[in-house]
């Protein structure tokens, strides 16, 4: 026989062991090795959704560095102020673009970023100037990176995955602008600049901003005399200098019109 108190106390121990949660509620379980690809699944199906929800019909992925600050160094110096200037044209062609193709049924050229500083911030700035919206694909990183506070509240996402987080910037992307930046930079150049080389996705505009950096950084034409790329592959992409040569190249690409 067992007492009434001892019954509530077998009870409670069960109802709050971690086996008798809901596997929904059970963070624990959620965060298990082999539940990788239901974490894969559910990041993918999120973004997606709230993507649908807000009507996002086509996006430009703006890429281009974290670190680049208007408060960070001699604000004299050469740097800082070829610096300044990649920050004022990323503010100024988010702000051109999202005016130009924005409409209120349907939301073309939406402004993405990877939502944190520097650059990303620049961009969703100049969106949120406009009365635009604009889209935040944040990380969780080893050093805490909040999202700046520019991006639509409603489409500001934190990915686990690179590679989910990857794939939300190619789904919709009907452009991508890259300005100067490090190895994430470079990284998601590379990913958009194969995915079209090989047919992976549909030929979108490829614009790099900075052509003194970007000649400096990459030697394409070293890579076409090695035999790494094709001398069409140059034809990728196109290098210009301010935001309005950006917004000239995604018009030129499609004729003028918003992407269907």
């Amino acid at each position: 026989m067992t007492t009434g108190s001892e019954r509530a106390e077998m009870l409670a121990e069960i109802i709050s062991n971690p086996s008798y949660r809901l596997a929904e509620e059970d963070l624990a379980l959620l965060d298990e090795d082999d539940l990788r690809p239901l974490r894969l699944q559910l990041e993918l199906i999120k973004a997606e959704r709230a993507m649908r929800r807000h009507g996002i019909g086509s996006t430009v992925v703006v890429f281009g560095s974290a670190r680049i600050r208007q408060d960070f160094g001699d604000p004299n110096s050469d740097c800082c102020q070829r610096q300044a200037g990649y920050l004022e044209e990323a503010r100024r062609f988010a702000a051109l673009v999202s005016q130009r193709f924005q409409k209120e049924q349907r939301q073309d050229f939406v402004v993405v970023t990877g939502g944190g500083p520097g650059i990303m911030e620049a961009a969703n700035r100049g969106a949120w100037e406009v009365g635009a919206r604009s889209i935040g694909l944040n990380i969780t990183l080893p050093h805490e990176q909040e999202p700046n506070p520019f991006i639509t509240p409603d489409l500001a996402f934190r990915f686990r995955y690179f590679a989910i987080r990857k794939m939300h910037f190619a789904l919709r992307a009907k452009a991508m602008v890259a300005f100067p930046g490090g190895f994430g930079t470079l990284d998601e150049l590379f990913e958009i600049l194969t995915l079209v080389q090989t047919g992976k996705m549909p030929a979108i505009p490829i614009v790099l901003l900075g052509a003194a950096f970007w000649r400096q950084a990459i030697n394409f034409d070293f890579l076409i005399e090695e035999g790494m790329i094709s001398p069409a592959d140059k034809a990728l992409f196109t290098l210009v200098e301010t935001a309005e040569e950006a917004v000239t190249a995604l018009q030129e690409f499609y004729h003028g019109r918003p992407p269907e």
